[in-house]
């Protein structure tokens, strides 16, 4: 199983928000570039980064910032980058730039037909953020929730073929609080594509419950605020994660 460093990315900073509020946030870098070569050398196998300024205005707004860090981790590790894709020119600009995985979120739920698009149009580069809270999916940076069901919509997207699926507990990001394995497992068990475990990570007993599902369908877990307020350590997670791989 993969743990997969997050960077949040705010006017250029890597930051970590409580819960998805803008207000609620810390400074972790003023360099991207040094904040990714920091967990390669740490020994990540790939990087979560979220454009959090393009979720909210539904285009990119750090592009510099995730060049940045496309040119520190180079060719060693894939990048998997959400956050403001909302149409084909954005996703191929992305791909061709380096990024090797685009999540797409609230348009998937928003427009679907674009998500259909997309999947056609750069097939296995294309992953689908579902955030939820008590099972249903918010959308537009966590501000707005929907009626749809977590199942039910990533059952349609699989159909579309997603490469995975990102679910994130918005009720326990930035909480430090566990993820939610119980909801992650029954989302898993209800797709044959893989899905990564976000939101809430927060100790090696988080690592080592999660690989007691892996065969699930769960193939990574993002760590965001516990990897850098140094609550948990990064190396040692991914050799946790390596350990429960391989029982």
């Amino acid at each position: 199983m993969l743990i997969i460093p997050a960077i949040d990315l705010k006017n250029g900073q890597c930051v970590r928000l409580k819960q998805g509020l803008m207000d609620q946030v810390t400074v972790f870098s003023n360099s991207p570039g040094e904040q990714a070569s920091h967990w390669l050398s740490q020994g990540a196998r790939r990087l979560h980064v979220v454009d959090l300024d393009g979720a909210f205005a539904g285009k990119p707004k750090n592009e510099r910032a995730i060049k940045e860090i496309v040119q520190a981790v180079g060719d060693d590790i894939p990048l998997q980058l959400g956050g403001g894709i909302r149409d084909l020119d954005t996703i191929e600009r992305c791909l061709d730039d380096g990024v090797s995985y685009v999540i797409i979120g609230t348009a998937a739920v928003k427009n679907p037909g674009f998500l259909h698009d997309a999947c056609g149009a750069f097939p296995g580069h294309i992953i689908v953020g579902l955030d939820a809270r008590d099972g249903k999916v918010a959308v537009d940076g966590w501000s707005k929730m929907t009626g749809h069901d977590v199942i039910d919509l990533a059952r349609k997207y699989e159909d579309y073929g997603v490469e995975a699926i990102v679910y994130t507990d918005i009720g326990r990001d930035g909480m430090l609080s566990g993820i939610n394995i119980e909801a992650t497992v029954k989302l898993a068990q209800a797709l044959l594509i893989p899905v990564i475990a976000s939101g809430g990570l927060s100790s090696v007993e988080d690592i080592e419950r999660l690989c007691a599902v892996e065969q699930e369908g769960i193939s990574a877990a993002i760590a965001g605020r516990a990897i850098y307020d140094g609550s948990l350590d990064f190396a040692t997670a991914q050799a946790t994660a390596d350990r429960g791989s391989n029982r």
